[in-house]
Order: structure tokens, then sequence, then C-alpha cells
């Protein structure tokens, strides 16, 4: 592993149990972050993009299963007790989840819930940390916030909750920060101003950010490089700008000619992707994609297409990729 690789996912395969079967959320999913970086992970929901990050905290619910490898620092983090996970969450992984109204205490001010992560494992006293907690919450820019200190989550607006998560998930100073849909339920507004926040706090802290969501539109502009998940698996993986510019899996492409732009003519139909995710307890053999694309042959659904590198830093999992003379425009609408 090298110094400035922080964390290396290798086939990842994340199981949950379920009355109607094994849901295969996160079926071989391998990929690395590092140091100072910003990963975004995109696709459709369901498509088992927080599952992975769950997977990869350790948070998954009792009936589940993890295999595969997750290095944090060279540590393999399936590996450690529960115990042994309390000593990493906060202190060196911290997530923010998509709603803080559920993730906040709601009986508990919001003082207490930033100072109690600082006090276990920084070794703060109490005025040490309520004097950080303030700093923090000017940080995040959250107003008046000697009184927000005070305040229960339930006294603060959507964005006013999300900016305190993000304080609680940077109090002790985390090498990974982990935003799972961050602002889902903020309206636009809102919306860029939390994802702008959490930009500029990762870039001058110099942590790591691995940034989910369902909006391709979210981490363009904001992240050095992008995997695009579809169905448990990983279609594409590579620098931002050339995954958006020139995608090469067929997912990634339709998913961008599927996305409104400006210059849309009005009342012209959208591009839309034809059918809908495979069921995560029966999923399709080969390519998971195969059923909803306009070039699958008979190969795509015999093995699943391995991730094969295609430039200096873009990868591609797929038998027939776009070229740059193809775009999902033609090929969308089986």
């Amino acid at each position: 592993m090298s110094d400035d690789l922080l964390l290396e996912v290798t086939d990842l395969h994340a199981y949950i149990g379920s009355p109607r079967g094994v849901v295969k959320a996160v079926d071989g999913v391998s990929l690395q972050l590092h140091r100072g970086e910003a990963l975004g992970v995109v696709g459709e929901s369901g498509s088992g993009k927080s599952v992975m990050a769950r997977a990869i905290m350790g948070l998954m619910p009792a009936r589940s299963d993890r295999t595969g490898t997750v290095l944090f620092r060279g540590r393999d983090l399936l590996g450690l007790s529960r115990k042994e996970l309390h000593d990493v969450w906060g202190k060196q992984i911290s997530m923010v989840f998509q709603d803080p109204g559920r993730s906040l205490n709601p009986v508990v001010r919001v003082e207490r819930q930033l100072t109690e992560g600082m006090r276990r494992h920084l070794g703060l006293s109490r005025s040490e940390a309520a004097s950080r907690a303030l700093d923090l919450l000017k940080e995040v820019g959250v107003p008046d916030p000697e009184r927000r200190l005070k305040a229960y989550p339930h006294e603060l607006s959507g964005g006013m909750r999300q900016r305190v998560m993000i304080a609680v998930a940077l109090a002790c100073e985390p090498e990974l920060l982990i935003a799972d849909e961050p602002t889902t339920a903020l309206d636009v507004t809102i919306q860029r101003q939390v994802l702008d926040l959490l930009r500029r706090v990762q870039t001058d802290r110099g942590m790591s950010l691995m940034l989910i969501s369902h909006d391709l539109h979210v981490v363009a502009g904001r992240t050095d490089r992008t995997a695009v998940m579809y169905a448990g698996r990983l279609g594409e993986i590579g620098a931002s700008r050339e995954v958006f510019e020139d995608p090469r899996h067929r997912y990634t492409s339709a998913l961008l000619g599927a996305t409104p732009t400006i210059g849309h003519e009005r009342h012209s139909p959208l591009n839309v992707i034809p059918g809908s995710l495979p069921s995560p307890t029966d999923p399709p053999s080969g390519c998971r994609f195969a059923p909803r694309c306009a070039a699958a042959t008979d190969d795509c659904s015999a093995a699943q297409p391995p991730l094969v590198q295609i430039g200096t830093d873009h990868a591609v999992a797929c038998l027939h990729p776009v070229n740059e003379t193809q775009r999902e425009g033609e090929l969308v609408g089986r």
C-alpha cells in the first residue's frame, strides 16, 4: 500500500438477509482513495452506494455478511471487532448521513452532541470541547453559534441540522469523511451551500472525501475522481472530468443523456433509460445493465465484464464501451 493511498477496497461483497432472499447490495466492488482526494460515487437509488459506505464503516444490520478487504491505512477494517471500530469512527473515519433529523439525537442539545466525541477521542476537558464546538459551528457557517449550541435539533432548519451534522463529523479531525447523499430533502440553494461547504472543508483540512449521490450534478466539479455504480457493481471509475466528458460505460452515458440541460428544448421529451434496476435478490447473469442496454449482445449476458484500464486513470467494465463518436442518445430506447 503506497504512502498516499488511504483506503483500498478489494472485492467487497455486502449481502443482507431479507424475507425475499439474500439481497446482494454490494457484489464485488474494488476501488481506491488517496489522501486528500475527493471521490464521487454515483448511480440510481438502489445501486448499492450507501450500503457500500456502511460496509466500509462496519455499520451493517445484524442479518448481513461482508467479505473482501477494506484496508484503511493498511489495516483491514473488516477484521475489527465492534469495540475496535469505535476507535475508528469519528477519529479516523466520519460519516455525514442522508437525514440529519434522524441522525442527530432529538432530546440532546447540539453542544453535547458535538463535544461527546471530542472528549472521548481527543481527551479534551469540558470547557476545551465547548470552545472547539463553538469554533466548528462558526466554520460550517451556522449563524448565532452560541445560541445554536444550546438548541435541540428540532429547533433548527434542515440546512442548519445538516451543518451541525457536518460539524459533528469534523469534530475529531478524521482523515476520511464519507458524505452519503448529504443534500437529501434540502432546497436547491441550501444544497449548493452544503456541497460547497463540504468541498471547502475537505480542501482546507487536506482530508479525503467520499461524496455519494444519485445526482450527477452534485459530484461534477466537486470531486477529483468519480465511480459509477449499478446494481451493486462498479461500472466505471476515473478522473471526474474524463468520466463526465468522455463516458465509456453504456450506463454512465445513459445517465448523462437522461440529465436535463439548460439548452433542452421546452416541452420536448427527455431521454430516459428504459426498464428498471434488476432485483437485488435475483440479479441477471453477466453485465447487470445488459437488459436495459441497446448495445447488448449475447456475450454481455454470458459473464460479468472485468474492470479494464482504458487510460491513465480511467477504467470501465463494459464489453461494448462508448467511443468518441457514439452517445447514448442514439442507443437508449431499445
